[in-house]
């Protein structure tokens, strides 16, 4: 068994791993797990299900890892394509003018896409490709560092944003991990004059998902150094576990509750444990035991994951799934489906044909990366 990685072959356990994380995030926008939900939301099944939805506050659930694992992949694909242009002359200042441009246009998108959300203009900053643009720039701005030194940067960000939501007491705003009350939302008034509308959502959670951004810059050049594989996969086992017992530790021990909604620091340990954990496992059963006959399926979305995720979000959301409905669940009703069952049907029938025209704009090469 080869047990290097060959730094010329491109890594497809990343580009699986990110284009899970949209094939995940499109049957969210058809609303296939709402829909699931609503056939039997207790028992067993409503347990299971659950993880598929943001926990409200204190808690951990399948589906807060989405974004933790997407900014990690982020900063991954980042390095690696910083260092292949090394090689070919081009400098990190010269970079620097790319990235900065792919920020901006990450910025826009996020905040365009409450406004679709909407129906209307609007300001707000809680949009995950808003965050990106911001925690983007802060991994590339260390990306020629040492491991420890962007490790430590990302411990400090943690530290940080803890240190602020303690002692930064204002007003209505004293009480640090209370929804709505704490410092995050006292930002959010100044910037954008309102709160999140009962998410809890705060735009200043970019401080600390910064560290799974510049976490995924270290995956990444670790991937593709010349360790062998074994020592890899060990290197994200032991950041995995430390992650884990970090964030549950702080959990736990009632020092820092996990709130994905102001990305605490332990929630942003603990993230960031399951992720390297995920990690490790698709790197071994991808890159280093070759199992990757369906990959392919994945890798496609995963190379073309910023345009799938805005399409679906607003061609998908704003018109094929209140389209596809009105057809779907009118000829479900003629033929006496319950309406927990229409909506299955009708969610199934919008992932389908969302899948269909991506296919078709991918055949006719209309994908364009971001």
């Amino acid at each position: 068994m080869n047990t290097t990685t060959n730094v010329n072959q491109r890594l497809i356990s990343l580009d699986v791993m990110r284009g899970c994380i949209m094939i995940l995030l499109a049957a969210e926008s058809a609303h296939v797990y709402g829909s699931l939900e609503h056939l039997h939301p207790t028992g067993i099944w409503g347990a299971v299900m659950q993880q598929f939805f943001h926990h409200p506050w204190n808690g951990l659930r399948a589906w807060d890892l989405v974004q933790p694992a997407f900014m990690t992949m982020a900063g991954s694909a980042m390095y690696i394509s910083y260092y292949y242009k090394t090689q070919k002359g081009i400098t990190w200042a010269q970079n620097f003018r790319h990235i900065a441009f792919r920020c901006l246009k990450l910025f826009i998108f996020g905040t365009a896409l409450h406004c679709v959300y909407a129906g209307r203009l609007v300001w707000e900053l809680w949009n995950v490709l808003t965050q990106l643009s911001v925690t983007t720039l802060i991994a590339y701005l260390i990306i020629r560092r040492s491991y420890v030194f962007q490790l430590g940067v990302s411990l400090l960000l943690l530290l940080a944003i803890d240190l602020l939501y303690r002692f930064v007491l204002l007003p209505g705003y004293d009480q640090p991990f209370v929804q709505d009350h704490n410092l995050g939302s006292y930002v959010d008034m100044l910037l954008m004059g309102k709160l999140n509308d009962g998410g809890g959502w705060v735009t200043i959670n970019f401080i600390s998902t910064a560290a799974h951004t510049i976490w995924g810059v270290l995956a990444g050049k670790l991937l593709i150094s010349n360790r062998a594989a074994g020592q890899k996969i060990r290197i994200l086992l032991i950041a995995g576990i430390l992650g884990l017992a970090a964030g549950f530790g702080l959990d736990w021990a009632g020092i820092t509750p996990i709130i994905k909604r102001i990305a605490t620091a332990s929630f942003t340990l603990a993230s960031g444990g399951w992720v390297m954990l995920l990690l490790a496992f698709l790197y071994w059963i991808i890159d280093v035991k070759q199992q990757a006959r369906y990959a392919w399926i994945a890798t496609v979305v995963g190379m073309n994951a910023i345009f799938i995720y805005l399409f679906f979000e607003t061609v998908g959301g704003q018109w094929v799934n209140p389209t596809t409905g009105i057809f779907v669940k009118g000829f479900t009703g003629m033929a006496g489906l319950p309406e927990s069952l229409q909506n299955v049907v009708s969610a199934f029938a919008v992932l389908a044909l969302e899948w269909g025209l991506c296919y078709w704009l991918y055949k006719r090469k209309i994908f364009f990366k971001l």
